[in-house]
């Protein structure tokens, strides 16, 4: 049987935030209708240089703790040479070296294979833009 490969893309709102979006439920809708039960993989891509792809667990803190933590790592201030939009958006610009704009995850009988308590996070630090798209791809 010769392998398949199905893609769409998704517009996401982020808003004049950082936050993090949760695409869990997007993705294994979008894995119902690509997949049809079988096993491969879902690639999931933002091609955002201020956003990124993240597997956390939400809901319990550890959304929190990470933009707490990217704050940390990553301030918002004038000592960025990239210095265009707003002030400290030098610092959005570096989020995809620690937060990578990509993930590679199984799908198994057409179900993303996650464990109990993890969930597909769009990370967006980047407040000059409130509109991300993100691009799933599923190959069998």
């Amino acid at each position: 049987m010769a392998g398949t490969f199905t893609t769409r893309t998704i517009n996401i709102t982020t808003g004049s935030t950082e936050t993090l979006h949760d695409l869990t439920n997007a993705c294994s809708a979008f894995l119902r209708e690509a997949a049809h039960g079988r096993n491969g993989l879902l690639n999931i891509f933002t091609s955002h240089a201020t956003s990124g792809l993240a597997i956390i667990e939400t809901g319990a803190g550890s959304d929190d703790d990470l933009l707490a933590a990217l704050r940390d790592i990553l301030p918002a201030d004038d000592h960025w040479q990239d210095r265009h939009d707003s002030p400290g958006h030098g610092s959005a610009h570096m989020l995809p070296a620690l937060v990578p704009p990509h993930a590679t995850l199984p799908v198994v009988d057409g179900e993303l294979e996650l464990g109990a308590s993890q969930s597909v996070v769009l990370v967006n630090t980047g407040r000059d833009n409130p509109e991300r798209q993100v691009r799933l791809s599923f190959l069998s």
